[in-house]
């Protein structure tokens, strides 16, 4: 669908420097975020006139690896099927063949990840981290109850989105969610490592593998300080968690409330409470669904 005003050239107008196949959606320059797989720009939807994000991937960069294609157009599909309140949102998605990039139109948040946002914003009461941990909670329960079960397996505060005049948080970045059936149980080893349950080393694990990252968000939120960054390389990291060591920042947590639920979600899979029932937790009591701004 054409602009209103699809004249580029005017001087006060930000050029597209790339259209989609239906020239609804436009892309800018400015890069809102990159990782190992993607780029994301600022884009524009002149459709609904609002900005959106445009996630571009080089598949060039994986032509000797058609399982991560695959998994790459899983994540998509995937995207498109959610719609939760508290899941980034997938509006549109191609494959051009001339520049072999796969792209795809999700809805931007405007302050960027949850790890940048607390970062910036150090002075935060409790009320409010227990309001942005309650939302990415939802998006845990919406996932893990989905049918099929589906696993985040990669949740950590640079996957989670934040709204910051609503106080709105979104759980993003699905390119490692795993479709499980009805044993809801994956097998392959991948994620952020300070973020890993440790049964994801053995290779056998659950949804609950997400609850045990979200309790590591919840740290990481609290101290300012990602779980495990006394160890500098990964090796220490996974002899620590595979033998039972709690990470240092967990000592930085004064509140005993807050360490003792951190402490819930981190426990052994057998003791690890599930989504739903963390949302009953006493330690919400203070958070109403109104407060939520959702």
């Amino acid at each position: 669908m054409p602009s209103v005003n699809p004249d580029q050239s005017d001087k006060d107008s930000e050029p597209f420097v790339e259209v989609d196949p239906t020239g609804r959606y436009g892309r800018y320059t400015e890069l809102l975020g990159s990782g190992a797989v993607k780029k994301v720009y600022r884009a524009f939807d002149q459709e609904e006139g609002i900005e959106v994000a445009w996630n571009q991937v080089k598949l060039r960069n994986f032509s000797d690896d058609p399982a991560m294609i695959d998994r790459l157009y899983s994540e998509v599909r995937l995207l498109r099927s959610l719609t939760n309140n508290s899941i980034i949102s997938l509006y549109s998605f191609w494959r051009d063949e001339e520049h072999n990039t796969l792209n795809f139109i999700t809805e931007v948040c405007t302050s960027g990840n949850l790890r940048e946002y607390r970062k910036k914003h150090r002075q935060v009461s409790m009320k409010a981290l227990k309001k942005w941990s309650k939302q990415i909670l939802k998006g845990l329960n919406y996932l893990h109850s989905h049918e099929p079960c589906i696993i985040h397996r990669d949740l950590n505060c640079s996957n989670v989105f934040v709204n910051g005049n609503t106080g709105q948080v979104k759980v993003g970045d699905l390119g490692l969610a795993a479709i499980v059936g009805k044993n809801h149980s994956a097998h392959s080893i991948l994620g952020t490592p300070e973020f890993m349950a440790p049964e994801l080393y053995d290779e056998h694990y659950t949804e609950l593998i997400d609850i045990y990252s979200f309790g590591m968000c919840v740290l990481e939120m609290v101290t300012l300080e990602i779980p495990y960054s006394e160890c500098d390389n990964v090796a220490k990291i996974y002899k620590k968690v595979s033998s039972g060591v709690k990470p240092q920042a967990l000592d930085k947590v004064r509140d005993a409330d807050v360490r003792a639920f951190i402490e819930r979600c981190i426990a052994q899979p057998g003791e690890r409470p599930s989504a739903a029932e963390l949302l009953k937790d006493p330690f919400y009591d203070e958070v109403d669904d109104y407060d939520e701004n959702v």
